[in-house]
């Protein structure tokens, strides 16, 4: 659906939305979105009294720079406009926090309808909108229509961020997750570290075995590292078989206040991170290789880079550069490792 091709209500009564909170990040054209019947609130207070006074489709509520203050905002709106859908805008890295608020009750109805994860293309906010939380607001037709609709949508956004063979996030998806992450680490005094890993030895795989036996390892690698990982981590097939695990503070529980302060640039490399890493590579090595049939022999191996944010780059295209670099001497040192960037001990093997 077009800007120019908004759904006009009986009696030529638009249905409209309430935006609430700063929109820089949010729209990859933030200027068009004035072109929307959209109404936008970046104050709090006169957010809630225009939902009050206002008979509003739907709430879109920017997660940004909420925090802690969020459930209360959006209890507060469900008293004011309990009429309207709430729908979160998050970023990538708020995702866990959002799907918790989608689920959280409050007086019989949950704390938010939905959620669509940021940058958000403009000229589809406003059908995002209306279909999101499964509710027919768009005059599209019956809800058959409007489930079909937004699952088509789904469908697209899946394409668009997942790897198609083993199901993880794609390179798309990485990059502009970490861009996103390390952004908000360097306000929040947080930190984020990259492992960028690949199967050794896996032309041979392809070469003796074929390659739906090759693309076989590429998903048994992939359900052994999500399993290995925590849940708030993302996991991505980045090309080929090269992967990348983004580590990043859980944020659910988020850096102890006395933690955070005396973080600096030289930290060492978070233990989590490197403990899972340790794992991962350990219960590669006890794979069994059924799936390569009876002449399957050997065992899977990998190697990998680490890096920091802050430690040991400001950027995204920093970070992705030394762990490239630590996974380039991993491979000349016999492969079958993981190196740290900047670290005496090199392999996390000799890291306790």
């Amino acid at each position: 659906m077009g800007i120019a091709n908004i759904p006009i209500f009986p009696g030529g009564r638009t249905r409209r939305i309430l935006l609430i909170g700063d929109i820089n990040g949010v729209f990859l054209d933030a200027t068009a979105i004035r072109r929307l019947p959209c109404e936008i609130q970046t104050n709090m207070l006169d957010a809630i009294e225009t939902a009050a006074k206002n008979n509003f489709a739907a709430i879109a509520v920017v997660m940004s720079g909420m925090s802690a203050k969020l459930a209360s905002v959006l209890k507060t709106l469900r008293e004011t406009n309990c009429e309207a859908k709430i729908i979160l805008l998050a970023q990538m890295y708020e995702e866990p926090a959002a799907m918790q608020m989608v689920s959280a009750a409050f007086n019989g109805a949950t704390l938010a309808d939905d959620y669509l994860i940021c940058p958000i293309q403009t000229n589809r906010f406003y059908e995002s909108i209306m279909t999101a939380g499964g509710r027919n607001e768009t005059g599209l037709g019956d809800a058959v229509t409007v489930d079909a609709a937004k699952e088509r949508v789904k469908q697209l956004e899946k394409l668009a961020t997942e790897d198609e063979l083993t199901g993880l996030k794609n390179r798309r998806y990485i990059w502009e997750f970490s861009r996103q992450i390390i952004e908000h680490a360097g306000s929040e005094n947080g930190r984020v570290t990259l492992l960028i890993f690949d199967i050794d030895n896996f032309k041979h795989y392809n070469d003796v075995y074929g390659h739906s036996a090759g693309d076989e390892v590429l998903k048994q690698a992939a359900v052994l590292m999500r399993r290995c990982c925590r849940g708030h981590d993302v996991v991505g097939r980045i090309g080929g078989d090269e992967f990348a695990v983004v580590f990043w503070d859980d944020p659910r529980r988020g850096p102890l206040k006395e933690e955070a302060e005396r973080r600096s640039a030289m930290a060492d490399h978070p233990k989590e991170a490197i403990f899972i890493a340790k794992r991962f590579r350990k219960e590669l090595g006890k794979a069994e290789l059924h799936l390569l049939g009876p002449e399957g022999k050997g065992v899977l191996t990998i190697s990998g880079g680490l890096a920091s944010f802050p430690r040991d780059g400001a950027t995204i295209g920093e970070v992705f550069e030394q762990a490239d670099k630590a996974l380039l001497e991993a491979k000349r040192s016999g492969k079958n490792k993981i190196y740290l960037v900047g670290s005496p001990q090199g392999d996390i093997a000799e890291v306790e």
